[in-house]
């Protein structure tokens, strides 16, 4: 069969069929009286063998090796391909990933693009003051997709850079809580704390839903930051694991705080106290220690109503010392004694 022929049949331009022959992967069996080159079948299966390793990456070199040498193992070479592969694969991912948020801030010209692109780049920064300028300059209405700036918060560690980022993502509206939500499944106990940080800044009702749901998960750092946004919020449901910080000292004046505005509405004042009380009976009956009774007392004290007034009546008379007079005290400044 003449070249022409096998370019045909093969898909394989004569130029690289004279290119294999120049670099020794296959020679035509024989040649026509006029010189012409004559390819047999068994060149022709070694052109599809060659094509065939071509297509998995292979180099030229690497692919006459891998025909000509019997000792060629090919475990080491796939290995290398599948490495080199992934990385590729990756190059190309981010670029994607990059492409896409520079279509989401809808540039209307190339002057917005660069701009877009130096800000993306500089929340990648090693420089954590670069990475707070992008993100100051997202919050200030700068082109940064809101996709971004929620990737870059839940990796940031930096407190200052993390606390730019919430506020940047605080003013991107409802997109953001979506965006924020996978970091609060997240196998890393940092990247769901930052997740519900970055959330519990996003006044809007998307945010206060996943501050709800968040409430019933098994992290109690973010059931905490969860509850003590909704505490602001007014969430009542919060109540219960407020009262549960207190106990345990996990930002306890902060949930007595948030426990103190909820407090506010009457009705919910006499659902706190009782609250409040019942697990002072719990801890005078060894559920918690002596610590734990005197600040649930101290967050009592900053509940109205009755209920709270007659529990501290009861408490002035306790055994612990420092439970008695932060009671006989607060009764002394509501005018109860």
């Amino acid at each position: 069969m003449l070249i022409g022929d096998v370019a045909r049949r093969s898909g394989v331009s004569a130029r690289m069929l004279r290119h294999y022959e120049s670099l020794g992967l296959v020679r035509p069996s024989t040649r026509t009286d006029s010189g012409y080159r004559e390819y047999s079948g068994e060149n022709i299966r070694r052109i599809f063998h060659i094509e065939s390793l071509r297509s998995l990456g292979l180099s030229l070199s690497d692919v006459g090796r891998a025909l000509d040498d019997p000792g060629f193992a090919p475990s080491e070479l796939v290995d290398d391909l599948i490495r080199r592969t992934m990385e590729r694969i990756a190059a190309e991912t981010e670029l994607l990933t990059r492409l896409r948020r520079i279509g989401a801030a809808e540039p209307a010209g190339w002057e917005e693009v660069l701009r877009t692109v130096s800000l993306l780049q500089a929340l990648e920064s090693g420089s954590a003051g670069a990475r707070q300028r992008a993100a100051l300059s997202a919050a200030e209405g700068d082109p940064v997709p809101a996709e971004a700036l929620a990737e870059a918060a839940l990796g940031e560690s930096d407190p200052n850079v993390a606390g730019a980022l919430r506020w940047a993502l605080a003013q991107a509206g409802e997109e953001a809580p979506a965006l924020l939500a996978k970091g609060l499944g997240s196998p890393s106990a940092e990247v769901r704390e930052r997740a519900v940080r970055s959330i519990a800044e996003i006044p809007t009702a998307g945010a206060t839903a996943l501050l709800r749901d968040a409430l019933t998960g098994p992290d109690p750092v973010v059931r905490g930051h969860a509850a003590l946004a909704l505490g602001t919020r007014g969430v009542a449901e919060a109540v219960p694991t407020l009262i549960d910080m207190i106990v345990e000292g996990r930002n306890d004046a902060d949930a007595a705080d948030a426990l103190s505005a909820l407090a506010g509405d009457p009705a919910s004042a006499d659902r706190i106290a009782t609250g409040l009380v019942a697990r002072l009976a719990g801890a005078a009956a060894g559920a918690a220690g002596p610590p734990a009774r005197r600040r649930l007392t101290q967050a009592l004290a900053d509940i109205p109503g009755g209920t709270a007034t007659r529990a501290l009546e009861e408490l002035s008379s306790d055994e612990d010392r420092a439970v008695a007079l932060t009671a006989a005290y607060v009764l002394g400044l509501r005018g109860a004694r």
